[in-house]
């Protein structure tokens, strides 16, 4: 039985529609990583060397290279967020959960921010950040003891301590290096637990 193979022509034109997917999409991260909070369509393009046009022919709007964008990003940090924890009590892993959040922060930062900015203006982002955030409090949630989850005031606390804005404020706004700021979150969080 014959196979269809498809025209050389046509092959050529889905891997270089494929590259210009992925030039774009790597050009976006490039500006956010370097920290151009609300990168314009233009700016894309000429970053990635590619025309405008071709932009908006392969994402339909900045939404849609936005989602491209998360998914990427989320793809590179699932296996440190869904790794086995190696610690046996909850104290452990904690402790564990910290230490990964603050490379998780690391690499987010910036493009947590970037879509910060524009979370008013995207229906997409807005549900995006709120998504995460609930992935946070749910990763913490099958952590600690029951104990401090029906607390509803300590779980809010150490949620608040052990999250994503208490990183931003550490390391922007009063621009600790890293270890300080892990330093600071660790004693927040001690500071809330430590009595238990």
């Amino acid at each position: 039985m014959a196979t269809f193979e498809p025209p050389l022509e046509t092959d050529g034109r889905r891997l270089r529609a494929v590259r210009s997917r992925d030039q774009i999409v790597e050009a976006m991260l490039a500006l956010v990583g370097e920290g151009e909070m609300n990168p314009s369509a233009a700016q894309v393009a000429e970053r990635a060397r590619v025309g405008l046009r071709s932009v908006f022919r392969h994402y339909e709007d900045m939404d849609a290279l936005y989602c491209e964008m998360s998914a990427r990003i989320e793809a590179e940090i699932l296996p440190l967020i869904s790794a086995p924890f190696q610690a046996r009590d909850w104290r452990g892993r904690l402790g564990e959960l910290l230490a990964r959040r603050a490379q998780i922060y690391e690499r987010l930062m910036p493009f947590r921010v970037a879509g910060a900015v524009r979370r008013f203006q995207s229906a997409y982002l807005m549900q995006d950040q709120a998504r995460m955030r609930a992935l946070e409090t749910e990763t913490l949630r099958a952590i600690v003891p029951r104990s401090i989850i029906g607390d509803a005031a300590l779980f809010a606390s150490l949620d608040l301590a052990a999250g994503f804005e208490a990183w931003r404020a550490l390391r922007q706004d009063q621009g600790l290096p890293r270890k300080r700021a892990e330093e600071a979150v660790r004693r927040l969080v001690e500071g809330l637990v430590g009595q238990l």
